[in-house]
């Protein structure tokens, strides 16, 4: 069972060979390698990242990592949910993030932006190649999708669990919950039409989803949705598009 944690934001230290198991953070946020790598397989895919690169995750995104021998020195910045950037890239200065981080992660993340370049490097192994099939067919047959690539069902249900940190059947249950809350904010579809359009059994089904992973319905996802920014989170209301510029857990 993928477990919701909120998501420890400035300096982070990783020993060799250390694993964590697929986990989901309620917030948005930015990893910035600072030294040593590791593998994450994500909502969006397997990226295998080293000093210099940059990993997005959205609010309520679930990923497993595994740190190469080296182990990996990182900085975890906080990001508004309304980002614009790509979920991959590398920056030209890493360790001017960590120095402007110190004072103001708010700062940080302006600076990041400003040094950004965008990639699409991904793995591209079956695994993937299933994850993103799962992501856009809702009504994908995993036996079919097997025969048809030359493998074993019953070996692909496995490779995808070793590969993901989840099954296929969960990944796209998932993949189908986020478009679901994609659509609640920033669309005006009703709910019945996201529910329909997007391969739920009915609309209630998509209100238990919705709940089980954000701890909102799809109502109070769409009252929350600001004119604009504000700074504080409502008690009893999902996230806003803002970033606390708190001081940061920092060396």
């Amino acid at each position: 069972m993928i477990s919701f944690a909120k998501t420890d934001m400035g300096h982070q230290c990783h020993g060799a060979c250390q694993r964590l198991g697929r986990h989901c953070h309620d917030a948005a946020f930015a990893t910035v390698v600072l030294s040593g790598g590791y593998m994450e397989a994500g909502d969006e895919g397997r990226r295998t990242v080293e000093a210099g690169h940059v990993l997005i995750h959205r609010a309520y995104d679930s990923h497993t990592d595994c740190f190469s021998r080296h182990g990996a020195e990182l900085l975890v910045l906080p990001v508004p949910t309304n980002y614009r950037l790509p979920l991959f890239g590398t920056t030209t200065d890493p360790e001017g993030l960590l120095h402007i981080a110190r004072h103001s992660p708010r700062d940080a993340w302006h600076h990041l932006a400003a040094t950004w370049d965008a990639s699409e490097q991904r793995h591209q192994d079956w695994p993937d190649l299933l994850a993103e099939r799962l992501r856009q067919d809702a009504d994908l047959s995993l036996r079919q999708w097997a025969e048809e690539t030359g493998l074993r069902p019953e070996s692909v249900s496995r490779g995808f669990q070793r590969a993901y940190g989840t099954s296929p059947k969960a990944f796209r249950a998932r993949s189908r919950t986020r478009s679901a809350l994609q659509r609640l904010c920033e669309t005006r579809q009703s709910l019945c039409e996201i529910s329909s359009s997007l391969g739920f059994a009915d609309q209630a089904h998509m209100s238990r989803s919705v709940l089980a992973l954000t701890g909102f319905t799809p109502g109070d996802w769409r009252r929350s949705i600001p004119s604009s920014p504000t700074p504080a989170k409502t008690s009893g209301t999902p996230p806003v598009n803002w970033i606390q510029d708190a001081p940061l857990a920092l060396p």
